[in-house]
């Protein structure tokens, strides 16, 4: 079992698999499960072209974001989830009451959803999954619901859930895999037959190959537009571009080389879908190891990286600038960007102020063409100002995550964190691989969990600001959503924001 710094190492790594294209198991074979109907008329199939394939569909015992990104919401539904702006709203609950204390959460259940087994969806079924995470989950991400002290039903289609503390992270979480719905009668085979209450069942896996989902005819919301919907998965960029530009795919659900966008731009036969991730594509600083224990020489690092022109080398333009650890999706996001703006002289007028005014860094990157790509335009620029960079290209994930990630032998390193609302996962906690203490930070983000919902977001905003202006990190950009997809799809995801690839909301045009 993975511990949470685990846990969030799995998602730098998912991602980083994602970006470089390279999923266990895969194929490069366009002509195999080919055959859709792309957007006319009612029922036909839709496919859609991904990267990492999932090892199993049990995502209870088994780590990765390929699982939840296949099941969650399309076959498996929760509680709550969030829409495409990052907002908490309905699902299978409808609605929901918080108590005075913040301790005890009342939720009404839809009377109408019935697993794709038959059964019935009651509040039984809540407690059972809840209590199953606390049980008999193996993967970290079951401690977020440690703080569940006792969940009940109060009648068929009433929830009572209690914390044993106050935590706004609970019901977030809730939007996530943990809160997923299951049958007591359908967790046998959780990995190869998932059963939920989805717009969508599971019908076939072809490993290596592709995952077919089949509309749900007994769903208790919209009925989904296509009858089919096929996941196939590719192991390279080009594989994935050809098969859509051959017609073996309708949409590329993850464009995995932004330059690669200008043969579908301006193409009538295609659409272009830009929205924004959760994936901070981190500068991490070793807080912890001289001498980068420096403030002022950590500043002058942010000071001098122009970040517009390094996300026009790494990414092609495309992404977000965000000066600190928060996207704006986050309710507490604000535009840090302005709390070192790019100037050489300011840089080195810092650097002469740390006292190390010549200081060696040696910068370990994962041999990840983004992480390599924003490496060298990192090296070139502070060497710019009289910072000398050694960079080194580590293996990933195995070298990677030994040498950078647990044994924190490194001064500067880039990486995609991917975890949603991750601020206190990768910078409260000191033990995590930068290494970053500030008890005021972690106080913060304490009060943060405890208080009201305003009193969240002004103690959140506070973090983030003390994050920025103690330059724990320089924060390169926000990765962002690229979709590409035949013309007449519509309802696609445009911001990557959850777990899951939802496809509830698909019709045609």
């Amino acid at each position: 079992m993975f511990t949470r710094t685990g846990r969030i190492a799995t998602g730098v790594a998912l991602l980083a698999l994602a970006l470089s294209a390279c999923s266990a198991g895969s194929s490069t074979s366009p002509g195999a499960g080919g055959g859709t109907t792309g957007s006319s008329g009612s029922g036909g199939s839709v496919t859609i072209g991904l990267v990492a394939e999932p090892a199993s569909l049990d995502f209870t015992k088994t780590d990765g974001a390929a699982i939840p990104q296949a099941l969650l919401t399309n076959v498996y539904e929760t509680l709550v989830k969030q829409d495409q702006d990052g907002k908490i709203v309905p699902s299978l609950a409808t609605s929901w009451k918080v108590s005075d204390d913040k301790k005890t959460y009342t939720f009404d259940l839809t009377p109408n959803a019935k697993f794709s087994n038959g059964d019935p969806f009651t509040a039984d079924d809540a407690v059972f999954s809840i209590n199953r995470v606390k049980t008999d989950w193996t993967i970290s991400l079951k401690a977020a619901m440690n703080v569940v002290a006792e969940a009940k039903a109060v009648t068929p289609n009433q929830l009572q859930v209690t914390l044993s503390t106050p935590s706004n992270d609970w019901l977030f979480r809730m939007t996530t895999r943990i809160g997923a719905m299951m049958d007591p009668k359908g967790v046998d085979a959780l990995a190869t037959k998932p059963v939920g209450t989805g717009p969508y069942v599971f019908d076939a896996w072809n490993r290596g190959d592709s995952i077919t989902l089949k509309a749900n005819p007994s769903y208790w919301g919209q009925q989904p537009a296509y009858s089919t919907v096929v996941l196939k998965y590719f192991k390279d960029a080009t594989a994935l571009n050809n098969a859509l530009l051959t017609g073996t795919i309708n949409v590329i659900g993850t464009v995995q080389a932004p330059e690669t966008l200008k043969q579908f731009e301006g193409n009538s036969k295609y659409q272009v879908i830009e929205g924004t991730t959760n994936g901070e594509v981190v500068l991490s600083f070793n807080n912890a190891k001289a001498p980068l224990t420096n403030v002022k020489l950590r500043q002058a690092i942010r000071t001098a990286i122009d970040h517009k022109a390094l996300m026009e080398t790494c990414w092609a333009g495309k992404g977000t600038l965000i000066g600190s650890m928060v996207p704006p999706t986050d309710p507490w996001y604000e535009d840090r960007t302005g709390d070192f703006p790019y100037s050489q002289d300011k840089a080195k007028q810092l650097l002469a102020e740390s006292g190390t005014a010549t200081p060696t860094l040696r910068l370990r990157v994962p041999n990840l063409p983004y992480a390599v790509a924003c490496g060298q335009v990192v090296k070139s620029q502070l060497e710019q100002v009289g910072i000398t960079v050694n960079l080194d290209q580590l293996e990933f994930p195995a070298a990677w995550l030994q040498t950078v990630f647990k044994d924190h032998d490194y001064d500067m390193s880039i990486v995609a964190h991917v975890e949603p609302r991750d601020l206190p996962a990768v910078f409260g906690n000191p033990q995590y691989y930068t290494q970053y203490n500030n008890p005021q930070l972690q106080a913060d983000i304490k009060a943060a969990d405890a208080g009201t919902t305003d009193e969240q977001v002004t103690s959140m905003k506070k973090a983030a600001q003390e994050l920025s202006q103690d330059a724990a990190a320089d924060f390169l950009f926000l990765l962002p959503n690229l979709i590409v997809a035949d013309q007449g799809i519509k309802g696609l995801p445009k911001n990557a924001i959850t777990e899951s690839f939802d496809l509830s909301a698909l019709s045609k045009g």
